[in-house]
């Protein structure tokens, strides 16, 4: 197994939410307390969580053992920024990772295997990036090797890493199917906590 950490970003400020959705209730848990919790339950040593605009709030509420919380003071400045922060800091220990895993902090439906899977694909095919396949582009969940942790360090706006994977003819694109609802309104929170009762 290769030595992989996992970062996952939730700096953003929930414009379309009008509160901080890390912290809207789905069952008994915080949102962003499903996604740790789902990369703590991993075979993965250590988990990086990326915070911004609510981290003070968060942090008094959400309790979660073993986590490697980062407060990105520059989160306006877009997803892209807040991935080259995290990876900026996950780069000070690089001779401890083979690679990083990102997650986005408001999917909480992409499943435990799936992610497992994703791993054991990079395992083989290591050095690559292994991108979640959306159908029409690329995206995250995605597993990036340390060669390219200098390139997402230099990433800029609120792209993310859509233009890294989708303009990369050596990505892999992994096939296999997931639920990747991310909740970004009240209204998808609505419709995720109702998919999950049927």
């Amino acid at each position: 197994m290769k030595n992989i950490a996992v970062l996952i970003l939730a700096a953003g400020t929930s414009s379309r939410m009008k509160h901080p959705k890390q912290l809207v209730k789905i069952g008994n848990k915080f949102l962003l307390e499903m996604v740790l919790s789902k990369g703590k339950s991993l075979d993965i040593k250590d988990v990086y969580c990326v915070l911004g605009a609510h981290n003070t709030a968060i942090r008094n509420v959400v309790s979660f053992p073993n986590i490697h919380f980062l407060n990105h003071v520059n989160y306006n400045k877009g997803l892209s920024a807040s991935i080259a922060f995290g990876i900026s800091q996950i780069a000070l220990e690089a001779q401890k990772y083979d690679a990083v895993l990102i997650l986005l902090g408001d999917q909480p439906a992409i499943e435990k295997d799936y992610l497992n899977d994703m791993i054991a694909l990079f395992c083989k095919k290591a050095p690559t990036i292994i991108a979640s396949n959306y159908g029409h582009k690329l995206g995250v969940p995605a597993i990036f090797p340390k060669s390219y942790f200098s390139t997402l360090q230099e990433l800029s706006g609120d792209f993310g890493a859509k233009n890294l994977l989708n303009k990369n003819k050596e990505v892999v694109a992994f096939s296999k199917k997931t639920n990747f609802v991310d909740i970004d309104t009240a209204e998808d929170l609505q419709n995720f906590k109702n998919s999950i009762l049927k």
